[in-house]
């Protein structure tokens, strides 16, 4: 019998680390600050980027928002969705290099965004609709640098861009633009899903999220199964041993 409640002891163990691991990624990759859809077509115009902040501490609300556009592949004609609870500020830079469109040329665009007012409090996230009337076509990828100030002071810097195929730990969001017309994409109008309205966007980012999880959670359970299994079968030998000795 103390063999059995060993093996069983052990197998529980094992489980029980097992899906704590699998809790612990599923918390990691969900700590990212990031924005949606993850790609556009290049020079798509009239769409909407979600930009997701989850807080990830235990003790302390979100209170700032700090998003940087990049200006040497500027975006422009930006607005910015109302949210309730918080105040949105837009700064505009002169461009080194104007924009030539069909409406004129462009010689200043968004900069930063920042959002005050409001809280994201532990556990809860805040999703940011930002729209654009066109995207540049002159490059593969678009990082949106990120400041995230909590109430007790501290500050996440989501900054930091991939090298080497490898993600670095506090990577800023990305959005990839692809070849016009690709499925990726789309086209050169909407080139995703997103829609003016925030509820539409904050809907189906969301679904992704929830697959994700929900993928995470089935894996947990083959792993409680399994480990059940292995203490049964582990049981069910120690009785046959027992009774082979008798």
């Amino acid at each position: 019998m103390s063999r059995t409640r060993t093996t069983l002891r052990r197998a529980g163990a094992v489980t029980a680390l097992t899906a704590a691991g699998l809790l612990a990624a599923a918390g990691v990759a969900s700590a990212h600050v990031t924005v949606h859809p993850d790609s556009y077509a290049k020079g798509a115009t009239d769409g909407v980027l979600t930009f997701r902040v989850p807080n990830e501490e235990d003790n302390a609300s979100t209170t700032k928002v700090q998003v940087f556009l990049p200006t040497d592949h500027p975006v422009l004609g930006v607005l910015v969705h109302p949210q309730d609870g918080w105040t949105a500020q837009v700064t505009n830079t002169k461009l080194k290099t104007p924009v030539k469109t069909d409406d004129g040329t462009i010689t200043d665009a968004a900069s930063e965004i920042t959002f005050t007012g409001g809280k994201i409090a532990p556990g809860q996230y805040e999703d940011f609709n930002v729209a654009f009337g066109q995207l540049p076509d002159d490059t593969g990828q678009l990082a949106f640098k990120t400041l995230q100030t909590y109430s007790d002071g501290k500050i996440v810097r989501w900054i930091e861009e991939a090298q080497g195929g490898q993600e670095p730990e506090n990577p800023a969001p990305v959005l990839k633009l692809t070849a016009k017309g690709t499925e990726d994409g789309g086209g050169t109008s909407t080139a995703s899903p997103a829609s003016s309205k925030g509820s539409d966007n904050t809907k189906s980012t969301a679904s992704a999220s929830d697959s994700t999880a929900r993928g995470l959670g089935i894996a947990g359970l083959v792993v409680g199964v399994l480990g059940l299994a292995a203490a049964g079968f582990a049981v069910v030998r120690g009785r046959s041993a027992g009774s082979r000795a008798e």
